[in-house]
Formats: structure tokens, sequence, C-alpha cells
């Protein structure tokens, strides 16, 4: 049985719990590697005059927006609370050009959100620049392996 010191240790960068477990599957499978297998590791995220703009959980939380069609559907189906995911929507659309989601106040047809044309760029940049990271770090593990 391992103990807890094993475990790997995420900060919180407002993640869902059911990303974090996603990547943790993926990532840290160290009883699977031989001994003297190494490997690189590494997270991307863009910073914007606040702090994070984007990373690979707001990205979900963007995805997200635009499969519900809500703020709200959106947090619930990554287990996110609705007020975080509002801080994360207003803290992007505060640091975009333009804003990446708008929303309609509720009422007695509900309410909605709409990820925006730049919202669609921001996912796509985001994904090709991830791509990218993991390709490096790829080339980076081969490097080690040599």
């Amino acid at each position: 049985m391992k103990n807890r010191s094993d475990r790997p240790v995420f900060i919180d960068k407002g993640y869902s719990p059911q990303y974090i477990t996603h990547r943790m599957k993926r990532d840290f499978k160290k009883d699977e590697k031989p001994a003297g297998a190494y490997t690189v590791k590494g997270h991307i995220w863009v910073e914007g005059p606040e702090g994070t703009y984007l990373g690979i959980g707001r990205v979900i939380l963007l995805e997200m927006i635009r499969e519900y069609g809500s703020i709200t559907g959106a947090a619930r189906a990554i287990d996110m609370s609705y007020r975080k995911a509002w801080e994360l929507v207003e803290s992007m659309n505060r640091q975009a050009a333009r804003p990446l989601v708008t929303a309609s106040t509720g009422g007695k047809g509900g309410g909605g959100a709409a990820l925006t044309a730049e919202g669609e760029k921001a996912i796509k940049a985001f994904r090709e620049i991830d791509d990218k990271f993991r390709s490096f770090r790829e080339e980076m593990i081969s490097l080690l392996r040599e």
C-alpha cells in the first residue's frame, strides 16, 4: 500500500476534480515504468495582465460552455462551483481584447451563455500551443533515453 507522500500534489489552478483525476491516471502511472525510465512533465498556460489568462482548466470550461449553452451547465459538467466558473469567465473576458463568452441574464425564458468567435479562436490557439508543448515534452523524453 502506498503512503500519501507517493501521491502527486496539484496546486489549485481552477481545475475540476474530474480533470485532475483524469490527469493523475494519465500522467502518473509510475508502477508501469521500468526502473531508470525518465519522463518530462509539465503544464502550459498563457499569462495575461491579471495572471492566468488561459490554461487547460479554463479551456475545458469554455468548451463546456459551448456544449451546454450556460455557465451553470458547464460548471456542473466539470464539478465546479458556479461562482468559480463565473469568476474564471470574467477573468478571461477582462484580459481578452474582446469577450470570449457572452452571457444573458435569466428570467422567464432562462438565461444562457455563448462562446464568441474570439472564444473559439482562444480554444483553437490554446489547443495548438498545448499540442506543440506535448510534442516538445516527447522530444525531450527521447533525448533522455539516448
